[in-house]
């Protein structure tokens, strides 16, 4: 077999004609090598593995807040512990059938994340979603850990896949294909989504940690096969050989400065939604706040604007360089920045010829804008001034309107004058960002409107500050972020805020209108300024939050000791006739006294033991006695009972006369048990109002004990996987977040935007105000405003891009 030499030169070529085929038999010589290689690293590492998923189980349950939890976690370790063998032997087995699956090209491994590209809480199997996420974000970062060692192997399996280039999904030996192993591994065990989590966590260690020492392992074996034995890990440089087709070039440099509207050779079977280089740019193997991926990202975006202009124009090759006149420009309507192939601009009217367009430089852009920025901060401040109190109604700014004005001062000042192509793209994508903030969920619409006058300001940054787009920290980018969230965090859509934060969002817009020039400087100084403030609003709300919380767990736990108290009278009352005094005895002073001893001696306690009893002998006493033996007994007890009750009502400083009164009732109904006789029980509406009167007591409302529907008991489940710091929005626009929920009585505490509690809500009762739409998620994101902008760009163009590629090949046919 002849060397093949470096990257560049023929390692991701369909074929080749200096490579001698291989047999059909050396090519399942080399992949069961291979597949035992893979095989045997797992039988070294997944019991290690195994173990210290049960230490980690097990350390949980020394941990648990209740012999419950503890117990079901006991449960789960001893069955991890039994099923280890079997467990490797399956786990090693499906690593096996990948290799077979790859020989007969069906390998296409998906982690599932495709399920769940919308709406992160649609409230459909969270256990799923939560397994899927653990999976996504392992073999995300293994991918880029081991980014160099993946690559050579996919390049030299593909030579035992006829040449056909190979992705994660289809390498029988990427971490993906791991993961995928132990999900089905797990599918088949009986145990909750959060100790399966537990279990990735410490896979993620254990095995994918360890992957580097499989995949030096195969690659030397292929080596030494003479399959590549020379290619190389290296990107393109100016000085290489000119003699290189321009699909080759392509393979050979970075994967991120390939142009993402071209394919690889090979790709044609590829996922579309994989086809391009740059798609991987947000598939998560880089992370965005790296320079290098928001460089990437940024020239993504640029060369699909240039794509779509190009395509827009009917493939013309002049349109992309030409210069834009002002005189004659006419902007996008309004919401449809994303479809920039329509073109709406007048590129170069007739009675203007090339030649005689006068361009403007960067500097008299900015000097344009400097105008424009006087009177936005003129409008802005008039808005404001008309209004004596609260939010006042200030419509956002259009965001066309910022190019149309901008285009109509420069024909004013020159007829002929008009502004590069690059420069339109730069004025295009400042464009797209605020068309995404205005349609941005999370943002309230006063703080939308607000920031939207921001476009001008934004938009003369980008043209002073180059490197504006590509840097994560700069001041501006991160004043913008910092002005979004706070937005977000504590202003809500019903126009209330809190700390004054909508007042201090708009002092920050005005002192840009008012004061920026040209010296980026002072983005960082009100950046500063706005995060100093804000950082002390945080920690206030965090401080009432906590003190909100320790009160609402106190009160939880008085209500989970109300439930057990209730749930225990209930139990020995129901389906007796009672008589009216002793269900009031029974249902109130006595439950009171049962919650004090199970809130300070617990329910292992022999004091709780003992209060318990007394209902069991109070209820046995009031029995119509017919035996001799059995009344001699209520005698011997009859004394003592009746102390255990006095003592009872004492300790909970129960009313003396009330309590007499219900004494003196017991000792007389025992006279009639001893007589023979039963005594009158209560009337059906008296029994009914005390019981319902506990249960609400118990924090178990009527309407809540009704039955749930199919679609209740779907969103009550679900909302058990929800996060803390979870908002949602109510009926008004009034936001608030979850802070805390209690899993013994379903019940989430929900805070304001300044850290105050203002309900504790049952979960029945909150899925059903989400049905009825009174109450929806605010779905959330851990990515900044400005990160969550440029890649929601790129997505859009991209599939811009795709309609226009179809649309131009079906007018072509």
């Amino acid at each position: 077999m002849q060397n093949l030499g470096s990257f560049g030169a023929d390692a991701n070529k369909r074929s080749s004609p200096s490579l001698a085929p291989m047999s059909e038999q050396i090519v399942i010589q080399h992949l069961k090598h291979c597949r035992d290689l893979t095989r045997g690293f797992a039988y070294r590492v997944f019991p290690n593995f195994w173990r210290h998923w049960c230490k980690e189980i097990l350390e949980h349950a020394e941990q648990a807040k209740s012999n419950k939890e503890q117990l079901a976690l006991f449960e789960v370790q001893n069955l991890i512990a039994a099923v280890q063998q079997p467990a490797e032997q399956e786990f090693c087995q499906h690593l096996g059938n990948g290799f077979v699956k790859f020989k007969n090209k069906t390998l296409n491994t998906l982690t599932g994340e495709e399920r769940f590209t919308g709406d992160m809480l649609s409230l459909v199997e969270h256990s799923d979603l939560e397994e899927t996420i653990a999976i996504t974000s392992i073999t995300h970062r293994a991918e880029g850990f081991y980014a160099e060692q993946l690559w050579s192997l996919q390049q030299r399996l593909a030579l035992l896949n006829d040449g056909e280039k190979l992705d994660e999904r289809s390498n029988p030996a990427s971490p993906v294909q791991f993961c995928e192993a132990l999900r089905k591994v797990l599918a088949s065990l009986d145990m909750d989504a959060k100790t399966k989590i537990i279990g990735y966590k410490i896979f993620d260690q254990e095995v994918i940690g360890q992957l580097e020492g499989l995949y030096d392992e195969i690659n030397q074996y292929l080596i030494h096969q003479n399959l590549l034995p020379n290619l190389r890990f290296v990107p393109s440089s100016d000085g290489a050989s000119s003699t290189r087709s321009a699909s080759e070039d392509q393979v050979a440099d970075d994967p991120l400065d390939i142009n993402p509207l071209g394919e690889l050779p090979g790709q044609s079977s590829v996922d579309p939604m994989h086809r391009r280089a740059s798609d991987r740019l947000l598939s998560g193997t880089l992370n965005p706040s790296d320079v290098q991926y928001q460089s990437s990202l940024l020239n993504a975006i640029k060369l699909l604007q240039a794509h779509i202009t190009h395509q827009g124009h009917g493939g013309q090759q002049t349109v992309q360089q030409a210069p834009v006149a002002a005189t004659g420009f006419a902007p996008r309507p309004a919401g449809e920045y994303s479809a920039v192939a329509d073109s709406s601009y007048n590129q170069h009217p007739q009675h203007i010829s090339a030649q005689n367009l006068r361009v403007y430089s960067t500097d008299q852009l900015v000097g344009v804008l400097d105008g424009l920025q006087t009177t936005t901060l003129v409008t802005t401040q008039q808005v404001f001034d008309n209004v004596s109190a609260g939010v006042p109604t200030l419509a956002p700014q259009r965001v066309q309107e910022v190019s149309q004005l901008m285009m109509q001062q420069i024909a004013r000042e020159n007829e002929n004058g008009a502004v590069e192509a690059s420069d339109m793209q730069t004025i295009d994508l400042v464009g797209m960002l605020f068309e995404y903030m205005l349609s941005d969920e999370h943002l309230p619409d006063s703080v939308k409107a607000l920031l939207s006058y921001l476009h001008t300001p934004f938009l003369k940054i980008a043209f002073i500050d180059k490197d504006f787009f590509e840097q994560p920290e700069h001041p501006a980018r991160v004043l913008l972020n910092s002005l979004a969230e706070a937005g977000v965090r504590w202003v809500s859509n019903d126009g209330s805020d809190q700390f004054e934060i909508f007042n201090k969002i708009k002092v920050t817009v005005f002192r840009l209108l008012e004061d920026f020039k040209n010296d980026v400087r002072l983005f960082a100084e009100l950046l500063i300024e706005f995060n100093a403030y804000t950082h002390n609003v945080a920690r206030r709300q965090e401080l009432m939050e906590r003190r909100a919380l320790e009160k609402a767990q106190g009160e939880e736990k008085l209500r989970e000791a109300k439930v057990q108290v209730n749930n225990a009278v209930r139990s020995r009352t129901d389906g007796r006739d009672m008589p009216s005094a002793i269900l009031l005895l029974l249902l109130q002073p006595w439950s009171d006294y049962l919650s004090f001893v199970l809130l300070r001696y617990g329910e292992n306690s022999d004091s709780w033991q003992r209060a318990v009893s007394v209902v069991d002998d109070l209820l046995w006493s009031l029995e119509p006695k017919t035996l001799q033996a059995d009344k001699v007994k209520q005698m011997e007890k009859q004394d003592s009972l009746i102390a255990a009750l006095e003592h009872g009502f004492e300790t909970i400083g129960y009313e003396q006369a009330k309590g007499r009164k219900l004494i003196d009732a017991v000792v007389a109904l025992q006279r009639l048990a001893l007589q023979s006789k039963k005594a009158e029980s209560a009337p059906a509406p008296m029994r009914t109002k005390l019981e319902s009167m506990a249960a609400e007591k118990a924090g178990q409302t009527t309407e809540l004990l009704q039955p749930q529907t199919a679609d209740e008991t779907k969103i009550v489940d679900s909302l058990k996987m929800i996060e803390f710091g979870t908002w949602f929005e109510f009926d008004g626009g009034k936001r608030l977040k979850v802070a805390w929920f209690n899993q013994k009585t379903n019940h989430y505490m929900l805070v304001d935007q300044q850290g105050r509690k203002v309900s504790l809500i049952a979960g029945l009762q909150l899925a059903r105000e989400m049905i009825s739409g009174k109450a929806r998620v605010i779905a959330g994101s851990t990515k900044p405003f400005f990160e969550r902008a440029l890649e929601n760009i790129y997505q859009t163009l991209n599939e811009r891009a795709g309609n226009l590629t179809a649309e131009v090949t079906r007018i072509g046919e």
